[in-house]
């Protein structure tokens, strides 16, 4: 017989899973209505909630807006992710972005971008969870203050809610637009329905925080008297040295591109991070004091061993840039290109041509244009949709984009469970384009480069691919599955392996197996006294937000190091004087 003790938990136990169980029936129930448009969706034809203003006396500004049951209400938070649809923002029209190299985000004129109203109904779906996993290691790495800034934009005090969202996140407006959001594949509320639109949220912040004038320098009031140099201007490097500032420090960043931003400049096409977002934070950080010095390319045309020399510290943010080659027959055919050497000459023809430099400074023989051609694009991920979206932008003939892995489910598998990044199938911006342009998925699954075939003149004509099976020993090719596909333009998009070693070779630090710098994450010393590494130099290739992750880090580490040398030699001059002390005053 169980005691009154167990027979409590029990009934406590069946009540909770009970009330548990309706809640997910009824937002399930409700999350089965029609996405917009429909009589009974929440969504009307223009995207939006739908709101309603009748009854509304002169004293009641809030508007009322239809809830997913049908009845129109006052916007309230507490049953807001059972009440709202998940309604993200949506990108321009494919057909109309693919006349420009304009950002894929709707303007403040577009009918399409969010009205403050939709803004505070997709705030209002946040749970406050109590244990909000959009912001643990599972969801955002820099652990954004995700609930807290979600109930700021609900109640209407964007003010507040950028302090927030800087107070975990140096340049919210880059991630806000590039990154992947795995925030929301750990959201609470997208266990049974979709999740909180976080990242439309967080760029909606930002960009407000911009156009109000609430983001501006900040002086630091005290300087340390020390001295650090940053290699590399990409996020990482950015974020380090955002951070180092306002400690006190000095802080000069050295980057080898004529221009600062690293992967943020050229590494992003402009349709996904407009050049001007990147040059607008990299003056507000040169306002706060930081000094940027281009052209540099440390172990090249400047001396490592000088640079240390002259600075108390040394922060390596260098990336990750040696891309994965295929070595395959005919890989030195005319017209196979790394992706990074593909998107980086667009852009810096781009930039060319909005400055007016285009014909006084373009030497047209470096130019890679997919105008006309059988463009394919080998492997996936952000950086192979980039070449897509670019080729598009280019009016290719065709594009093609070849991955070695299977399809992924179009919902998560057993071995991917809630709050893992959902390895689902998914069309991001550059797929949308070519479905809208030539009415198909440029994807082709399960396949692998045999062989590139060239004409007489060793230009790329074709490629030859054969079918993979996934064994137990990895991919497999399947023999008798050979097929030769038309192509005048390939672009390699597999990953970066690790960092250019001639800084490492300079500087006799030591690698990891994979020869990343190895510094231990934390931690991020390197072998060599006052060298410190973060980044994907240190982590491998990795995503932006993680970039802020490790240069923040890499921050503190540092600073801990120059606390401590600035004690001992402060220490070392009090000794010095306290000697002089002793000797008699006739000998002074």
């Amino acid at each position: 017989m169980l005691s009154a003790a167990t027979r409590r938990q029990t009934f406590a136990y069946q009540s909770s899973t009970s009330i548990t169980g309706r809640i997910v029936s009824s937002i399930r129930a409700f999350a089965a209505t029609p996405q917009t448009g429909g009589p009974t969706s929440p969504i009307a034809q223009d995207g939006r909630h739908e709101v309603w203003r009748e009854d509304i006396y002169d004293h009641d500004n809030e508007p009322k807006v239809k809830r997913r049951d049908g009845s129109v209400q006052v916007i309230e938070k507490l049953r807001g992710f059972i009440n709202y649809q998940r309604n993200p923002e949506p990108y321009r029209d494919p057909k109309e972005r693919l006349m420009d190299w304009g950002e894929l985000n709707p303007t403040d004129e577009d009918p399409l971008r969010h009205t403050d109203v939709e803004r505070k109904v997709q705030a209002a779906r946040c749970m406050d969870c109590g244990t909000p996993f959009c912001q643990t290691h599972s969801g955002c790495p820099v652990h954004n203050l995700i609930p807290e800034w979600n109930n700021l934009v609900f109640a209407g005090r964007w003010n507040e809610a950028i302090e927030r969202l800087h107070a975990t996140n140096n340049f919210p407006e880059f991630t806000g637009r590039v990154c992947p959001a795995p925030c929301e594949g750990s959201c609470v509320a997208g266990l049974v329905d979709g999740p909180v639109t976080i990242k439309n949220i967080e760029y909606a912040i930002v960009d407000r925080a911009w156009n109000e004038g609430l983001i501006v320098p900040r002086i630091p009031k005290e300087r340390t008297g020390m001295c650090v140099a940053v290699v590399g201007s990409g996020p990482a490097g950015l974020a380090a040295a955002d951070e180092l500032n306002q400690m006190g420090h000095k802080v000069t960043v050295y980057e080898r591109a004529d221009r600062i931003g690293g992967l943020l400049m050229y590494g992003i096409p402009n349709m996904k991070l407009e050049k001007e977002t990147v040059d607008r934070r990299v003056n507000l950080l040169n306002e706060e004091g930081i000094e940027f010095v281009t052209n540099a390319d440390i172990g090249k045309n400047v001396d490592v061993n000088e640079l240390r020399a002259n600075y108390d510290a040394l922060v390596l943010t260098v990336g990750a840039t040696k891309p994965r080659d295929l070595p395959v027959p005919g890989r030195e055919l005319k017209g196979v290109h790394f992706a990074m050497e593909f998107l980086t000459k667009n852009q810096k023809r781009l930039l060319l041509t909005k400055e007016g430099k285009l014909e006084s400074n373009w030497d047209k023989t470096n130019w890679l244009t997919a105008a006309g051609k059988d463009v394919i694009v080998i492997g996936g991920g952000d950086t192979g949709t980039d070449c897509i979206g670019t080729s598009m932008r280019h009016r290719c003939k065709s594009v093609t984009n070849f991955e070695l892995m299977p399809q992924p489910p179009n919902e998560r598998a057993p071995d991917n469970p809630w709050p893992q990044w959902p390895r689902v199938f998914g069309v991001d911006y550059g797929h949308a384009e070519v479905q809208a342009v030539f009415g198909k998925d440029p994807r082709v699954y399960s396949v692998m480069t045999k062989e590139f075939l060239g004409d007489e003149e060793g230009n790329l004509k074709a490629l030859v691919t054969q079918n993979v099976e996934i064994t137990d020993q990895g991919p497999k090719a399947v023999e008798g599955s050979e097929k030769e596909w038309p192509c005048d333009l390939c672009v390699l998009s597999m990953g970066f392996v690790s960092p250019e070693d001639y800084i490492m070779d300079d500087l006799g630090l030591d690698v990891d197996q994979r020869n990343n710098i190895h510094a231990v994450y934390g931690d991020f010393r390197t072998s060599v006294e006052g060298v410190f590494a973060g980044g994907d130099c240190r982590r491998g290739q990795s995503l932006v937000v993680w970039a802020i992750n490790e240069g923040r880090g890499v921050a503190q580490a540092c600073d801990e190091y120059l606390q401590s040398k600035r004690l001992e030699e402060n220490d070392t001059r009090v000794s010095a004087f306290a000697n002089l002390s002793s000797i008699p005053h006739s000998m002074i």
